[in-house]
């Protein structure tokens, strides 16, 4: 495949691109390829985002709590008090409905690789990586916690765990008590530590860094600019019950935070695809084409970038979305294969029945509000 007249993240002038063997290889104009030869104007390319921390089953559920919490065990209990009927509607959706949902959520985002938190979930060819580590819930609700981490028979790869996620000291304690109970040493990479200080940090692979879910729950996040010194930082985004559907906003609330610097956000929506996890997949072979931003520079543009200003997804060198303008380049393409969603108006043509999964899940959830629409 080439991509004609595209900018690179590190660029300022349109380059020619090859996708070749899983890279991106700059070729000169007019190089010849029996290929897929794509030409755009005024667009950016960068390798597709890594959402390293999802619940891909709760992304039907809009955001649950109207106050501030000292920590997830508070808002865990208030939601389940508060909010049964919202949680007993999106639950009678089956739940390989949800997940799929959960899955498109992030393609329709650029995202290319979604690491999932909970129990191993069966997925059939999915359009994007699905990352599935040794997760545990957290030190407060996961049974047998102690036994789970120190499993003999699972040592490749880390430990993922929600840990810190509160204001208060309980929430710091309970850091303590994770790398106290760590007795085989285990690589842990820690979900939010909003209560974690630099000194556990080093204890710590990697933090997965949640803004918006913080910021919503406890009106505080993570000193991720002080912990990144001895730990690496990397993005996610939780779930919908805690943050809005659109990856996007999420980075733009940790860019206002200026506690990473521009480089620094960008390589934790990259960097996790390879350094982290290395179980089952990686993020080499995807791309995410983009409008840019007159008179910006490529990272200025890359932060104004919203789902409806995407042009085209690749993975594993197959095109899993495009946007209706790249039609007429596009002769060849098996529309059969792929459906028409609008975001904000914008046509957009994504691989899978994404109209027929919206219409199955309204018949058991006739409430749910999507952030797209189909014809």
């Amino acid at each position: 495949m080439i991509l004609n007249n595209v900018t690179t993240i590190t660029g300022n002038t349109p380059v020619n691109i090859q996708l070749k063997n899983g890279e991106m290889i700059p070729v000169n104009k007019g190089f010849y390829s029996d290929g897929i030869q794509l030409t755009f104007d005024n667009a950016l390319v960068f390798p597709g985002l890594v959402n390293s921390h999802d619940h891909l089953d709760f992304n039907l559920f809009p955001q649950l709590g109207d106050k501030i919490y000292s920590n997830y065990t508070e808002w865990g209990k208030y939601i389940h008090e508060n909010y049964k009927q919202e949680i007993a509607a999106v639950l009678k959706v089956p739940l390989a409905l949800r997940v799929s949902w959960g899955i498109f959520k992030n393609l329709l985002c650029g995202v290319t690789t979604v690491v999932n938190h909970g129990e191993q979930l069966a997925i059939d060819n999915p359009p994007i990586n699905v990352e599935q580590s040794h997760s545990i819930h957290s030190v407060q609700f996961e049974k047998r916690w102690k036994v789970k981490l120190n499993n003999p028979f699972k040592r490749r790869g880390p430990v993922v765990i929600h840990v810190g996620e509160g204001s208060d000291d309980s929430s710091n304690n309970e850091i303590d008590q994770l790398i106290r109970w760590n007795l085989l040493n285990k690589k842990l990479i820690g979900v939010h530590g909003v209560a974690m200080t630099e000194e556990q940090a080093k204890k710590f692979e990697a933090l997965i860094w949640c803004p918006e879910s913080n910021y919503f729950l406890l009106n505080k996040t993570a000193a991720a600019d002080h912990l990144k010194k001895h730990t690496t930082i990397l993005f996610g985004t939780d779930s919908t019950l805690t943050g809005n559907w659109n990856i996007w906003d999420h980075i733009r609330l940790a860019r206002k935070t200026k506690m990473l610097t521009d480089t620094e956000l960008y390589n934790s929506l990259h960097l996790g695809g390879s350094t982290s996890w290395q179980t089952t997949t990686n993020n080499e072979g995807t791309v995410v084409v983009v409008k840019k931003k007159d008179d910006e520079t490529s990272l200025e543009s890359f932060y104004a970038t919203d789902p409806s200003d995407i042009l085209l997804v690749v993975h594993n060198e197959h095109i899993r979305l495009f946007d209706a303008s790249l039609l007429n380049q596009l002769n060849h393409i098996n529309l059969n294969e792929f459906s028409q969603v609008y975001i904000n108006g914008t046509c957009k043509y994504v691989q899978g029945d994404l109209p027929g999964l919206m219409k199955r899940i309204k018949e058991y959830y006739p409430e749910v509000v999507f952030p797209i629409t189909v014809n």
